[in-house]
């Protein structure tokens, strides 16, 4: 059934008509053409699909799109401000946490979710808090590191 549905997608107030059963990482990928939000189990499982709902960390393949209305949504796109990338986008650069890049995306606003929630992880934290956001090139020390540097760096320390 189409609907409308009204969201804030990076920042701007966005309006779209759509079915409003399709997922969220639909409509970003096919409709709104931002493809930094990766499919990739499509069950939920992988993390690929990570994006922020009001900040908190969602998997967008398994949201409909009619549960996002009056929210706000952050891709990938929407996480550098002003041309300036996030102390998070920054750490994972400088500390080689990426190989291959397909995950990427999805463990760094992983990461922004958990920082928010958790300023200062520890070490075991930190594997808690992403081990569901899966690294097939096994980059996972080097994505612990990022997320260290960028707690230090956004305050938080560790």
């Amino acid at each position: 059934m189409e609907d409308v549905v009204r969201f804030t997608l990076n920042g701007e107030p966005t309006t779209f008509t759509v079915d409003s059963d399709r997922s969220l990482l639909w409509v970003l990928r096919t409709d709104l053409r931002l493809t930094g939000t990766k499919y990739g189990c499509g069950e939920g499982h992988c993390g690929a699909c990570t994006v922020l709902l009001d900040e908190v960390a969602v998997r967008s393949c398994m949201l409909p799109i009619k549960q996002v209305k009056g929210k706000a949504i952050t891709t990938i796109e929407g996480l550098a401000v002003d041309g300036q990338l996030h102390p998070l986008q920054k750490a994972f650069m400088e500390n080689d946490a990426l190989q291959c890049g397909f995950c990427t995306p999805g463990m760094i606003l992983a990461a922004y979710g958990l920082l928010r929630r958790k300023p200062r992880p520890s070490y075991s934290e930190i594997l808690e808090g992403m081990e569901h956001n899966l690294c097939r090139c096994g980059a996972h020390k080097r994505i612990v590191e990022a997320v260290q540097a960028a707690a230090q760096e956004m305050g938080g320390g560790s």
